[in-house]
């Protein structure tokens, strides 16, 4: 018995509790007499319906997490199981397949022994899938009946549902919450055994990067922290900036109706594109062509991984989010001030130049701020077309890398989680955290108090 058609017996018994609890509610007033109930028929029917489905869910979700343990309980004292090796990983790939024959899948090399145990694993589960099924319909009838007890004229269905609506939202907000906190947990846990390994003196100001040997002072992070820097705040942003800043004033300023219509929606078109098509697009035309372009120049050193090939991908990717705040931030600067400015004879150019862009400067500040974040983070075009050497070069046209491409580097493939290696990436993972938090702060901030300027 599945859990989809368990949920399925409880929607259904849900649905006929709200059924029921509607019809109890609206002959009310034709039973009684009473001028008027307190709750509407619908929200006598919610909360009969809730009351159905809520403890049934909660106790299929705790079932489902039970059920596999049990199963396998029940697999392992069969007398067939008997026969299975010691070995851990041959023991749990017969299980495996035993499994999934039991499930109606079929495996190109079967093992004898999971054979007769699928008979078994197929018996067991759907003997505790019927057990489910039995208990979540007896759960539902159970609190809908009750439920449906309950009701009465004066009874606060609105109110007792709006606070188990509210109860929800509530829930929802504390899982968000809570993930945030168990990864921030997480990051500090596993860098802190790192930094008991590693002095964070020589991690933060080291400038060698050589984590595969695991000798003392080679986990200096300085080249990493250069190279996202390099590629995602200086070279994206001398692409982002000045294209974003530009086409928001067009489309704000000059652009026709029908124009902006069109052109603003294709420009964010930009932000959905998977940034592994961008480290396509970087690593097969945009680098080859600057390696040409630096080998005809004479420059030395020029290869086809390089940060500027990078780094103009990564400013095409940001520009909608450079162009999109820059536009709101221009948009919402009052029409007073625009048309005091060409009153007094300014130019069209001069009072974007003197007025409106500075308005909405910290807005547009903001933007940039959130472009930044958005271009650290990114891995995809870095590891496509800027390479995986960590280099202390301020040369455009050599190989660098960043903290995020390391990261995906280390934690690549069956690494031990007890070594300096593996943990230095929790270590990245944590001071990049830090600084993208930051600018998101300032960011926030940056547009809130601009926000607060003209509304």
């Amino acid at each position: 018995m599945t859990p989809g058609f368990i949920l399925l017996v409880i929607l259904a018994l849900a649905v006929a509790g709200w059924f029921a609890g509607r019809a109890k509610a609206a002959a009310f007033p034709r039973a009684t007499g009473a001028a008027r109930a307190h709750s509407l028929p619908s929200q006598h029917g919610w909360f009969v319906a809730i009351w159905a489905a809520a403890p049934a869910l909660i106790f299929l979700a705790v079932w489902a997490a039970v059920v596999p343990g049990l199963t396998l309980n029940e697999v392992l004292r069969a007398p067939a199981a008997s026969a299975l090796p010691a070995f851990p990983m041959e023991r749990a790939a017969i299980l495996s397949q035993a499994r999934a024959l039991s499930a109606g899948q079929t495996m190109p090399e079967l093992h004898p022994l999971a054979a007769s145990l699928a008979s078994v694993w197929g018996a067991a589960a759907t003997r505790y899938g019927m057990i489910g099924l039995a208990l979540a319909a007896l759960l539902a009838f159970a609190g809908g009946a009750w439920a449906w007890t309950r009701l009465s004229p004066r009874f606060r269905a609105r109110t007792r549902v709006e606070r188990i609506v509210m109860g929800a939202l509530l829930g929802a907000s504390l899982i968000a919450i809570l993930t945030t906190l168990g990864i921030v947990a997480s990051l500090l846990f596993e860098s802190l055994r790192f930094f008991s390994r590693v002095s964070p003196l020589d991690f933060l100001f080291g400038t060698l990067w050589s984590p595969q040997s695991g000798d003392e002072g080679t986990f200096g992070a300085v080249p990493l922290f250069w190279g996202t820097i390099f590629i995602g705040a200086i070279i994206a942003m001398l692409v982002a900036i000045p294209l974003g800043l530009l086409s928001a004033i067009y489309l704000t300023q000059y652009a026709p109706p029908a124009a902006r219509r069109w052109l603003k929606p294709i420009l964010e078109v930009l932000a959905g594109v998977p940034t592994v098509v961008y480290g396509y697009f970087a690593a097969l035309t945009v680098a080859p062509a600057i390696r040409g372009f630096a080998a005809t120049l004479g420059i030395p050193g020029a290869s086809s991984e390089s940060a500027l090939a990078a780094g103009l991908v990564m400013g095409v990717m940001i520009i909608p989010f450079v162009s999109s705040m820059a536009d709101d931030s221009i948009a919402a600067v009052p029409q007073s001030m625009r048309d005091g400015s060409l009153a007094m004879g300014a130019t069209t150019s001069e009072t974007i130049r003197r007025v409106l862009v500075p308005a909405a400067l910290p807005g547009v500040v903001g933007g940039v701020l959130l472009a930044v974040s958005r271009a650290i983070g990114e891995t995809m075009i870095v590891v496509m077309a800027a390479g995986l050497a960590a280099n202390l070069t301020a040369n455009p046209f050599s190989s660098v890398t960043t903290v995020t491409t390391q990261i995906v580097q280390l934690l690549t493939g069956d690494q031990e989680f007890d070594s300096a290696k593996t943990l230095a990436a929790f270590a990245l993972g944590l001071v990049l955290f830090i600084v993208t938090l930051l600018l998101n702060i300032v960011a926030l901030r940056v547009v809130k108090k601009y926000r607060e300027a003209y509304e």
